[in-house]
């Protein structure tokens, strides 16, 4: 197609390819600095206002944060909180979404108390207090009920089990089925491309949890991945955050708090990257749920 193009077309069509390629190097380049930073040396990293690449690799930072106790727990914690999260937050949106794409008795009213949630919410304040009197506070259940079901998750899914033939389920109430039956059987087996979808956005939504867990845990054994990287990269606290270290005699001589960060970065960022591509092939078809289509 290529060939037929006109000078101009061609011209055109380079300067966009061009500006693209520059656009991607200067997104990935934060990236490729972070692992670049994560490998420099002590020695290296002081004397450089700038590293491009490493005169020699190093993986000091990477002992001393794998050799610390509350990071590797704070890591398990993180990984806890987003499958079971993931796993309830999926259940309770099929069966809702489910529930409300039937002809059910208030359904207009159960519509707009979810369609209320997406527009307003409650305020720090008043959910603070919720959890508190719930005794949900310093529990992992506090950054899992919560966020249970996302409102505009729960709309996307309906509209897509609605789409679902009526005859599908008519022939199933007719054979004798149930509703149960009908959701396990027959909705849940369609919905693959919807279920991989937002149960990657929830899980990436549960890996990421920071904001709660700052606000309802208080104990740092319970401390989220991202809470450890907050007193690690933001508060300068590697070392405080990161005290049950002990590995080659790097607690006494730490490496540099910046270059700590970047590895306990990279490291928190790898896990959810590798879910992506396990996910890729219904996560492509659940991505286009409720898209217009022509």
């Amino acid at each position: 197609m290529y060939k037929y193009m006109s000078r101009g077309e061609k011209l055109g069509s380079l300067i966009n390819m061009i500006l693209l390629i520059i656009i991607a190097l200067l997104m990935l380049f934060p990236f490729y600095y972070m692992i670049i930073i994560s490998f420099t040396s002590f020695s290296e990293f002081v004397q450089s206002d700038i590293i491009l690449w490493p005169k020699k690799w190093v993986l000091d930072s990477y002992e001393f944060i794998l050799g610390s106790k509350s990071f590797i727990r704070s890591i398990g914690v993180t990984v806890f909180i987003t499958v079971v999260s993931t796993i309830f937050s999926l259940i309770l949106t099929a069966m809702m979404a489910y529930a409300l794409s039937r002809d059910i008795y208030g359904q207009r009213f159960w519509m707009f108390m979810v369609l209320f949630t997406f527009i307003f919410g409650a305020g720090i304040i008043p959910t603070y207090l919720v959890i508190k009197e719930t005794h949900l506070l310093d529990t992992y259940w506090a950054l899992i009920i919560p966020t249970a079901i996302n409102s505009y998750n729960l709309i996307v899914f309906r509209e897509f089990m609605m789409s679902i033939p009526k005859e599908l389920t008519e022939a199933a109430l007719i054979d004798g089925g149930n509703d149960l039956n009908i959701f396990t059987r027959i909705i849940l087996p369609l919905s693959k491309p919807a279920l991989a979808a937002f149960g990657l956005f929830y899980a990436v939504s549960g890996w990421n949890t920071y904001f709660n867990a700052l606000l309802y845990i208080n104990d740092p054994s319970k401390w989220t991945v991202q809470v450890v990287l907050r007193q690690i990269v933001i508060l300068d606290q590697a070392t405080t955050a990161l005290s049950e270290g002990r590995l080659n005699g790097l607690t006494q001589n730490p490496p540099p708090p910046e270059t700590i960060g970047m590895a306990a970065i990279l490291i928190a960022t790898i896990p959810i990257l590798i879910v992506y591509p396990f996910l890729q092939k219904h996560f492509a078809k659940g991505v286009m749920l409720g898209s217009v289509k022509g």
